[in-house]
């Protein structure tokens, strides 16, 4: 039977690669940091989401070791069986005077704080409205919910509202957005998308993984940063961005919310606790935010200096202020070779192609660190303008 299957199974990786949309995965033998090594030597790292560089930080690093000593390295169980230690109700709490929210959940990912949320929360009488944009997680949970779905078009305030008064026949509306949207680094407006709520009798809900630890006041995330972050019902995010690059999710909300997801989400309740290593050093990375003020305003210079060089040197970069700098190319095969000539030069990024971005609209996203030097930038901005003299031929 299976000889049947690899044959298709070929064939669809073959029109995968011919279509230039394969992805290949590099291997880098270094810690995650502004400069990594790989097969072919040591290149400039500006595609991870590294964005405060504390994946490498000493006392994170310290701070795990520690916890290896102390707690162990996993809990083999999941939270409501002999898996919660006082290192997680710990981070918890940090979590939620953090974020300005109620309690707070652990998750093993974002990806699944999002596929636990709706499921748990909206049924056949509900209704989830969702920004088209919105991450591939969020719209897996959203399918695993039996609650009518409503779509309106990227940060477009007028369909949002016209998508609410569809939904108006429903017992609980739920509008959901990312806080960043990852392939663009646009920031929703929070604000007016808290007012329609008010408006129309529903919550809201925002994936921050963009955002939290170098956006908004303290680093906060995007509620904080538009003054709504007592309006906003659902914070989910991840521990493996900027607070410290590792792994794990959340969700930070209300404290009914969180008391019914630990009673009823399907990924909390049958996965693995998160490793209390990550727990640990994830409170360090709280701990060191607090004074990490210094590091959000070099991260916030170095994505100016880096989209005002590459606009100046006529490259179209998606406008905006954030970390993640879309250089735009069009063709995937063309964004695929632009990746491999840049690597040739010492820079790791990748090419984005569809399905994860709409066909046509492939692109370099790039992103900004606060570990990366001004050289490192403009280093990374020659070899674009290096790189694309090559392709012109």
């Amino acid at each position: 039977m299976y000889a049947n299957v690899r044959d298709d199974l070929q064939k669809t990786l073959d029109e995968i690669k011919e279509a230039g949309l394969f992805k290949p995965e590099r291997v880098i033998s270094t810690p995650q940091s502004a400069s990594v090594s790989v097969p072919s030597g040591d290149v400039l790292n500006f595609c991870a989401n590294n964005y405060l560089g504390l994946a490498d930080h000493p006392e994170v690093i310290a701070a795990a070791k520690d916890a290896l000593d102390r707690w162990g390295y996993g809990m083999a169980s999941v939270r409501f069986i002999c898996g919660t230690q006082d290192v997680h109700k710990e981070l918890e709490g940090r979590l939620s005077a953090f974020l300005g929210q109620e309690d707070t959940i652990l998750y093993s990912s974002c990806f699944d704080a999002n596929g636990g949320v709706f499921e748990t929360l909206l049924d056949a009488q509900d209704a989830v409205i969702s920004d088209a944009l919105n991450h591939a997680s969020i719209i897996d949970g959203i399918r695993l919910s039996k609650a009518a779905r409503f779509r309106y078009a990227n940060r477009d305030m007028a369909d949002l509202e016209a998508r609410l008064k569809e939904a108006s026949g429903a017992r609980r509306r739920l509008i959901v957005t990312d806080g960043v949207f990852s392939m663009d680094g646009y920031i929703a407006p929070l604000q007016e998308i808290c007012d329609l709520a008010d408006r129309y009798d529903a919550m809201v809900m925002v994936d921050d993984s963009h955002a939290v630890g170098f956006t908004g006041p303290g680093g906060a995330g995007t509620p904080a940063l538009h003054g709504v972050s007592d309006r906003v019902d659902i914070i989910t995010g991840t521990l493996g961005k900027a607070l410290g690059g590792a792994s794990g999710g959340y969700v930070a909300a209300r404290a009914e919310i969180v008391a019914l997801l630990r009673q009823r989400s399907r990924p909390y309740l049958f996965s693995n606790s998160l490793a209390p290593v990550i727990a640990a050093a994830s409170l360090k990375v709280l701990d060191l935010l607090e004074s990490a003020g210094d590091l959000r305003e070099k991260l916030a210079a170095n994505t100016t200096l880096f989209r005002t060089r590459m606009t100046e040197a006529g490259f179209e970069i998606l406008p905006g202020e954030h970390p993640i700098a879309p250089v735009m190319i069009g063709d995937a095969a063309e964004a695929a070779r632009m990746a491999e000539l840049l690597l040739e030069r010492g820079v790791y990024v990748i090419g984005f192609s569809y399905p994860v971005v709409p066909m046509g609209a492939a692109r370099i996203r790039v992103q900004l660190s606060a570990a990366h030097s001004t050289e490192d930038i403009e280093k990374t901005v020659a070899a674009f303008v290096d790189a694309r003299a090559e392709m012109k031929g």
